[in-house]
């Protein structure tokens, strides 16, 4: 790779966008320490490690130049960089988009900081900690797949991916950035949007230090298309402001009709200017009836599928930004409006594209791995799943959260209820304009949405599954794990079905069920599952699985490398029949 290269170059962070910054994605020096005795052989302050690396993928990947596929106890990254002159009267922040796991991170062998999770971003200002000449940048990243006190998603827990396993990620695999700020800057925002009313609530956190007699200001406009639809100036006396925004103009989010808005926020110290962000923000109600899930007042069923965000060439971490946008509309092509973001918090360009291509995303945790039976299970899982709802909390795409996936029994011990109960209850207190489920497909505790997964492949037991709901009677809802959970009433998500196995170019793969012989019994099965659900007016979403395939496992509508398996047209005239039929 040429020096001048840098891979994943955009923006990392594309609802709150300065125009000073500074990507620090590339070459960067590496070192594996199997051994975790990095801190002991002085790695904080060695000049250099005995590898190279490319930055932001994992040493996992192809694309990272390292393509170490075992487990990695721990990580060094190492790199010198260059503060612009014109940044020397500032403040510098160091971000991480994601380091999986434990990281810890020197500025000039000085320890800055610390962070735990594998999915969320992390600052430091490292101001303090920079010399007039050259810096050096060094992160430790330890990682414990096998644990089970540490969220790891679908990374195989064996040395070999096998099932529904697959290859780890160690270490960074999402941009790391400088950036300058003022003394007092904007921190971060949050949107509550009221799309009935054509306004929303604005709640705007500031950094630094606001002294209650200076003249500091908030000005904040929402534009439509370049044009002003709200202006608003208020002062600033205290770190978190509160403010109402009506619309001149009402233009709503809505699923394959996304309109955005443009969000311009600047601090002001008397008339100088000391901070401004630029962000944007959709106008999007979602509200639950019986059985129904209601975009903007009005019923939309979710035609969702499975999504795990994984790349044969960059594991966890997308090669280009292109790509990100290009899964969804492969997505939409085959007539799905949105998806299940599987096992994984996503990165934000991924979002950044739902929202701008009008896709319907649910966010979820990569909790497997992690060992729920007791309280220390959410000691080391509600910390991060907070993150991650702050995060994202302002993008319209997403439609509800779900923490947690599957909880089966870990070693044989059965999940603590009151970790999910804990978490839901915490999730809703973040945020309550979306609907949460508590754990997807079992074993629900405390949830807005009643969701199972069943991967029947037989369409006649399916159908019969689903039948007696017709009724609309809660005692003939179809109910897995009965013996665990009981059907509480709520709207009713198939969440996980399909899962069809076909890919005659890899027959020692992996999938569900027995195999279809043909391409045309594959698409009859197809058809008449999914009919089975659109049909029924009881339930109010589907999500297949699952979008591509992963490594061994080979039940995909696309291959690995993206590769349509049918005509995208046949699967989209099956799922868009929802459109057609009356519920």
């Amino acid at each position: 790779m040429n020096k001048k290269e840098i891979p994943r170059p955009e923006y990392p962070r594309p609802d709150q966008k300065r125009e000073r910054w500074k990507n620090l994605n590339g070459k960067w020096d590496f070192e594996i320490d199997q051994g975790k005795s990095g801190r002991s052989r002085g790695l904080p302050g060695a000049d250099d490690l005995n590898q190279e690396i490319v930055v932001p993928f994992c040493p996992e990947s192809e694309l990272s130049g390292i393509n170490n596929k075992d487990f990695m106890d721990a990580v060094w990254y190492k790199r010198e960089i260059e503060i612009p002159e014109e940044w020397t009267a500032d403040r510098i922040i160091l971000h991480f988009g994601a380091v999986d796991y434990d990281t810890e991170v020197w500025v000039n062998g000085s320890s800055v900081g610390t962070h735990q999770g594998g999915y969320t971003p992390f600052s430091f200002d490292i101001t303090d900690y920079l010399q007039d000449d050259k810096n050096t940048i060094t992160v430790c990243a330890e990682d414990d797949t096998r644990s089970g006190r540490q969220p790891s998603g679908k990374q195989s827990p064996k040395y070999h991916s096998h099932r529904c396993y697959y290859t780890r990620t160690t270490g960074i695999w999402q941009t790391v950035w400088l950036e300058p700020v003022s003394k007092n800057y904007i921190k971060n925002y949050r949107v509550i949007p009221d799309a009935a009313n054509g306004s929303l609530q604005l709640e705007v956190t500031c950094e630094g230090e606001i002294p209650k007699k200076a003249d500091y200001q908030l000005v904040v406009k929402a534009l439509y298309e370049g044009k002003i639809c709200a202006h608003k100036t208020v002062s600033l006396e205290k770190s978190t402001v509160n403010m109402g925004l009506d619309l001149d103009e009402v233009y709503l989010w809505e699923p394959g009709d996304p309109d955005l808005y443009d969000l311009e926020i600047s601090l002001l110290k008397e008339t100088e200017q000391e901070d401004k962000i630029d962000g944007y923000f959709g106008l999007r109600d979602v509200e639950l009836t019986d059985n129904e899930i209601l975009i903007n007042g009005e019923p939309v069923f979710q035609r969702l599928v499975l999504d795990q965000g994984y790349y044969p060439d960059g594991i966890y971490t997308a090669p280009s930004d292109e790509e990100l946008k290009k899964d969804i509309e492969r997505s939409q092509a085959m007539g799905f409006n949105g998806a299940r973001l599987h096992e994984k918090i996503f990165e934000p360009r991924f979002l950044y594209w739902a929202d701008k291509l009008g896709y319907m995303v649910w966010g979820e945790h990569g909790n497997w791995g992690l060992d729920i039976t007791s309280a220390e299970g959410l000691k080391n899982f509600l910390p991060e799943w907070i993150e991650a709802v702050e995060r994202d909390f302002n993008h319209p795409s997403i439609v509800g959260w779900c923490p947690f996936n599957e909880t089966w029994d870990y070693e044989g011990c059965p999940q603590d209820d009151e970790v999910l109960r804990i978490v839901y209850r915490t999730t809703k207190k973040i945020d309550r304009t979306r609907p949460v489920i508590d754990t997807s497909g079992n074993y629900h505790v405390e949830t807005d949405i009643f969701d199972i997964h069943d991967y029947e492949q037989d369409p006649q037991q399916f159908e019969a599954k689903f039948a007696p709901m017709k009724s609309g009677e809660p005692e003939d809802y179809y109910v897995t794990y009965e013996n665990r959970q009981d059907y509480n009433g709520k709207p009713y998500f198939v969440s996980e079905y399909g899962g069809i196995w076909w890919n005659p170019e890899n027959k020692d793969g992996w999938g569900y069920g027995n195999r279809p012989e043909s391409e045309e019994e594959f698409l009859a099965r197809y058809r008449k599952l999914t009919e089975t659900l659109l049909e029924n007016p009881y339930i109010c979403a589907f999500c297949y699985t699952q979008l591509y395939d992963i490594e061994q496992e080979t039940n995909g509508l696309y291959t690995y490398d993206r590769k349509a398996k049918f005509s995208p047209e046949v699967i989209n005239e099956i799922n868009s029949q929802a459109a057609e039929i009356e519920r």
